[in-house]
């Protein structure tokens, strides 16, 4: 016998699932008696309204699967039975580049969708987001103008235009504006005594400044560079009594106040946010009296200064978080390393957000805003508004490397122009009052969004068609519905023809299973209720509601885990558990979510593991941990603790720049004279650092699962040369090519100096010869040597 085919064995598996044994199927064991329970049971599960089906058959069920209703004989016109689908309304493409007009940039695809869902059913569909090139930015610098500012403003009087120049590499497209802020002009935020205090807060420091403002917004969203410079030198510092700020009341108008700021539509939205002390935040107002909630709203005046401050307590960071999503506003906090880690943990509650370490002068802010913003730019993450509760999202992301990431919903480690992708799965977890419901996806920061608009199939077409009084029910004691009769109360029967005082013992057999199937079906109602006109009426119960045509469904009777029904995640419906969003299996005890999976790196089990029911199952040998995170043995253990050495230790490398170090090194570090095997599963670690020495630790995990990395104090370095050594060595090198020189020299000239004598030699020998041989002539040789002549 041959292989069954691949697309035949999924059907076989599909439809085992659904049929369980002895030929039952979820759709006829759920006790269904409505087409709209129906429908609830299964996404598989069809219903017929045909009048006159299942006459003569004692056992035919109106829901069942569609085939299995048409070979009852019900016509397929007679069929209820919807089918969830998705339609795709506006798909534009991506852009490349913000050429034109900002409103033809699209950067999300698709951007429209259509969804009808029926009960416990899903649709896939897949977002795609790219960052494009040259995208306009607007950024609005909110600046603390607290007295321990004074040296940031100085500095910032003259940073105008580099920060420009600066931003222009990531945009031809720049507008910038400026605001300030100090703290709310009240008691015992501010000075009031003496009453020149008032008017002058440094008068007790024998200096001038301006009186104690809460925010005021200076210069709006412009071009022009010089504006932003000239406004800025016209401003003063200010002096408040404690030692927090009201940075937020400046945040929640800055993002607010659109038209009086000039946040463009088509922008990115940067807000700055520089300051070197702690930040006031909800419920602080009332140490002021001040007992109103901050309302979110913008409150500038004709001055355009904050004019709720006295009124109005901080915002929460709720509230923040909220304005920023709305406004599409991203936060960079630049302030100083002494408050440094607050606003980490800030930021790690406000997505979109970035944080950097000022100096103190504020010399570094360009430095620091470019690197937030391209740190802001590396990444993509969706947020999601307005999804209804009945409706369950799961994520799957696909990065650079094409590789897919269960449960994330972010990449990050992007550049501009890269194009990354989500997969979503929809869900209808439940029915809610209204039959469509819209909600937004959208990236962190983007004013591009996805609109979909899911319409949730609950209810029958043929419920449209309902008769009320109907003849068909016993002369108009219930209403003729899809089929059916809905009985008035007090009435019973298929056609309400029976009254609940009435008595019949023939009809009772309509009341009980099939005769020799056993169990509790065998009996009257299964045992539950009792059979009046041939109709169960089942008892009620003390544990839950008990339902069915023969009473043989309930709430309580489903699987438990650790005591609780349905684990606590779901509800029982006719023994079977109907699990929560989130939660799955057949006692709803095993988690959908991912991201209790996720490692500090963002790693799905640090990449060693599967993330099952909500926990990492490690498998790579080694490894272990909640998220598979402890590896001493692993290869790469290592190159991952390095990088924590690195940055607590040395306060250097990307963990360091990044200011992720805290979050992702939980490690203690301890410094030793030499390394000692700790345990035959510590590691020895070696590596080579930015200035070529060689850096040696430890990694150790005790028992208690704690990672401690020894390190060596003194790195190994190269020796730099000894400077008498080298001078020495310089002098003896030159005073020996010296002498060489000379040396050869002397013997060049001597060389030379024998070649000549002896060529004197030669010529005087050839003279001496003709004198000889010529006796006619006679030489007169005259020399001038002491002053005497001789001839010869």
């Amino acid at each position: 016998m041959g292989a069954l085919p691949a697309g035949r064995i999924l059907w076989i598996l599909i439809f085992t699932g659904i049929t369980g044994v002895g030929g039952s199927n979820v759709c006829t064991s759920r006790g269904a008696s409505t087409c709209k329970q129906c429908l609830a049971v299964h996404p598989s599960c069809a219903w017929c309204f045909q009048e006159d089906f299942g006459q003569g058959v004692a056992t035919s069920s109106r829901c069942d699967l569609k085939s299995n209703l048409v070979e009852a004989g019900c016509a397929p016109s007679g069929l209820e039975s919807p089918s969830s689908k998705l339609q795709v309304i506006e798909d534009r493409p991506l852009s490349n580049k913000a050429a034109g007009a900002t409103q033809d940039v699209t950067q999300i695809k698709p951007q429209k969708l259509q969804i009808t869902l029926r009960p416990d059913d899903a649709k896939r569909f897949t977002v795609k987001v790219r960052q494009v090139e040259g995208y306009p930015v607007d950024l609005y610098y909110l600046m603390d103008l607290s007295y321990s500012m004074n040296d940031d403003l100085t500095r910032l009087r003259t940073l105008g235009k580099g920060l420009a120049e600066a931003m222009t590499e990531t945009t031809s497209n720049l507008r910038m504006g400026f605001g300030a802020f100090v703290d709310k002009p009240v008691s015992p935020y501010m000075y009031i005594s003496p009453e020149e205090a008032v008017r002058n807060p440094c008068y007790s420091i024998n200096t001038t400044c301006l009186p104690q403002f809460g925010y005021k917004h200076v210069l709006s969203l412009t071009e022009e560079v010089s504006r932003f410079t000239e406004e800025v030198k016209k401003q003063m510092v200010s002096r408040n009594r404690d030692a927090p700020e009201g940075g937020f009341d400046a945040i929640i108008q800055a993002a607010v106040c659109k038209e009086q700021i000039g946040w463009r539509p088509g922008a990115s939205h940067l807000l700055i946010f520089t300051s070197d002390a702690k930040t006031h935040v909800a419920l602080d107002g009332r140490l002021a009296g001040i007992v109103q909630p901050n309302d979110g709203m913008c409150h500038l005046n004709s001055e355009n200064m904050y004019s709720m401050s006295t009124t109005m307590d901080y915002p929460s960071l709720a509230l923040i978080t909220e304005k920023m999503s709305e406004n599409n506003i991203n936060l960079i906090f630049a302030v100083t390393n002494p408050v440094l880690r607050l606003y980490q943990n800030y930021s790690d509650l406000i997505p979109g957000t970035a944080v950097g370490v000022l100096s103190n002068d504020s010399g570094n802010v360009i430095q620091l805003i470019k690197k937030a913003y391209e740190k802001i730019r590396s990444k993509v993450e969706l947020e999601l508004q307005g999804v209804p509760e009945e409706l369950s999202l799961s994520f799957n992301a696909t990065c650079l490397k094409g590789e897919v990431i269960p449960g994330l919903k972010s990449c990050s480690g992007l550049n501009i122009g890269d194009t990354v992708s989500f997969s979503v799965e929809a869900r209808a977890r439940g029915c809610p009052r209204e039959k469509k419901k819209t909600f937004i996806i959208k990236p962190v920061g983007f004013k591009d969004s996805l609109s979909i608009t899911v319409t949730f199939e609950c209810d029958c077409r043929c419920q449209n068609k309902a008769q009320p009084d109907s003849p068909k029910c016993h002369y108009g004691n219930g209403t003729y519905e899809c089929g059916i009769c809905q009985c008035h109360p007090g009435r019973l029967g298929s056609h309400c023809e029976c009254a609940e005082g009435d008595y019949n013992p023939t009809e009772q057999d309509r009341c009980s299973g099939p005769t020799g199937s056993g169990g509790p079906q065998s009996a009257i109602c299964s045992g539950r209720g009792e059979c009046v006109c041939g109709q169960c009426v089942c008892h009620s119960s003390d544990f839950g509601k008990v339902w069915g045509k023969l009473c043989e469904c309930d709430d309580f009777n489903c699987l438990r885990f650790k005591g609780e029904l349905c684990s606590g995640h779901g509800v029982c419906n006719c023994g079977f558990c109907q699990c929560a969003p989130d939660w799955q299996g057949e006692n709803c005890n095993c988690s959908r979510r991912t991201d209790t999976c996720m490692s500090n790196l963002g790693l799905l089990c640090s990449g060693r593991g599967q993330c099952v029911c909500g926990a990492c199952e490690c498998t790579q040998p080694g490894a272990y941990g909640a998220t598979c995170d402890k590896c001493p043995t692993c290869p790469d253990a290592c190159t991952m603790k390095k990088e924590c050495v690195e940055c607590k230790h040395f306060k250097r490398g990307k963990l360091f720049e990044d200011n992720t170090c805290s979050r992702i090194c939980k490690d203690e570090i301890v410094l030793v004279d030499e390394i000692v095997l700790h345990d035959t599963n510590a590691v020895n670690c070696t590596y080579k650092d930015e200035n070529d020495c060689v850096e040696r630790f430890q990694y150790f995990e005790d028992a208690s699962g704690k990672s401690i990395l020894f390190v060596i104090k003194e790195p190994d370095c190269p020796k730099g040369p000894d400077v008498l050594v080298v001078l020495l060595s310089v002098a003896g090198a030159i005073l020996f090519l010296g002498l060489a020189a000379l040396l050869i020299w002397k013997l060049l000239v001597t060389i030379h100096d024998r070649r000549e004598f002896a060529k004197f030699e030669e010529e005087r020998a050839r003279a001496k010869w003709d004198t000889l041989n010529n006796c006619n002539h006679g030489i007169n040789l005259e020399f001038n040597i002491f002053n005497h002549k001789k001839a010869l």
